[in-house]
């Protein structure tokens, strides 16, 4: 196992794990400022082309300025490994509170739909398609807010990248390798949200031929949801891209309009409360209550850019995520004098 670590930070424990790589819990020494770090697996840094689609996600993020998207602070690369530092969200996962309470009710699903499509909104601005929208990347923080996170495929629209996504979230036209389009993120947004509103996926299959028919034929199932968001669900999950929202804003201006209409002026808070008293039911999942940190001892030549208007730079050191990148270290416990 390589234990090779970022420099400059302290890290505790892993936050998660899986093919691709792991995400730590870290602290910069030089700030004070927890941070996540995600690391790519030492199987797929030895192969060629997964550190060119590494450095792509890092470039990506960092050209992405969000309050709904867990941002950038630096691309980390040496000849013992690459990583991603990230700001660190204290919530948990969308899955994490799904597995728990199942359907969700319609305003908390509302609130968790508009604040991860701010994210969406935000990276079709740019000209970003996330391509795997799904509970797991979605993060409910103590407050009941949201953020989107792991843009690890995500792509330029109009891209042709072929065939990726999770498949219980995946568009039509996803399952055809068709360019990428951000009518394909508000199909797995709204996929999701029929999740939270019902607590299964909107299809099923015994394998991965019967799911993609079930996606690309299957009626859309927006009558097991309730009667004031059946229209959001049925737009959302047409089946034509041409017949949905074409982006992430769009479909939050429908949300907007549906949730007043039905639930009042008030049903934002409402859901975010009911938000904030499921994350409270799992203290435990909060990275803020895990273990304290622990030192790694490990050196590497390392990179870390500059954002412009961002407090706090390392001397020293150059991004090396690519040209046009702007990544930015953690922000000062203090303004910078």
């Amino acid at each position: 196992m390589n234990t090779w670590g970022v420099p400059g930070y302290t890290e505790s424990l892993e936050l998660g794990a899986g093919a691709s790589g792991r995400v730590v819990l870290a602290v910069h020494e030089e700030t004070g400022v927890p941070v996540a770090v995600k690391y790519l697996s030492e199987s797929l840094r030895t192969r060629p082309g997964f550190v060119h689609d590494f450095r792509a996600e890092a470039r990506l993020l960092a050209g992405l300025e969000s309050p709904y998207v867990a941002g950038l602070y630096e691309y980390v690369e040496s000849p013992d490994g690459a990583a991603i530092v990230m700001e660190l969200v204290d919530g948990v996962s969308l899955r994490a509170l799904l597995r728990r309470e199942g359907p969700l009710g319609p305003e908390a699903a509302l609130v968790v739909l508009k604040g991860s499509l701010l994210g969406l909104a935000d990276a079709h601005r740019v000209g970003v398609v996330h391509r795997d929208y799904k509970p797991e990347n979605v993060l409910v923080a103590r407050d009941g807010s949201s953020k989107l996170v792991d843009f690890g495929i995500a792509v330029d629209s109009g891209s042709s990248a072929g065939v990726a996504g999770t498949p219980s979230y995946m568009a039509p036209e996803q399952w055809t390798g068709a360019p990428a389009s951000p009518a394909a993120d508000v199909y797995a947004a709204t996929a999701t949200f029929f999740e939270c509103l019902t607590g299964r996926k909107p299809y099923t299959g015994e394998n991965l031929a019967e799911l993609a028919l079930q996606h690309v034929d299957a009626p859309v199932p927006a009558d097991e949801a309730p009667e004031a968001v059946r229209d959001l669900v049925r737009r959302g999950l047409a089946k034509d891209p041409g017949e949905r929202p074409a982006r992430a804003e769009d479909l939050l201006a429908e949300l907007e309009s549906a949730a007043g209409a039905a639930y009042g002026p008030d049903w934002e808070e409402r859901g975010r409360g009911r938000l904030a008293a499921l994350v409270a039911l799992l203290p435990l999942l909060l990275p803020s209550a895990r273990q304290a940190p622990r030192g790694t001892a490990d050196t590497a030549r390392t990179v870390l850019g500059r954002r412009p208007r961002r407090a706090v730079a390392v001397p020293g050191r150059g991004c090396r995520a690519g040209p046009g990148c702007s990544c930015r270290p953690p922000p000062c416990s203090s303004p910078p004098s």
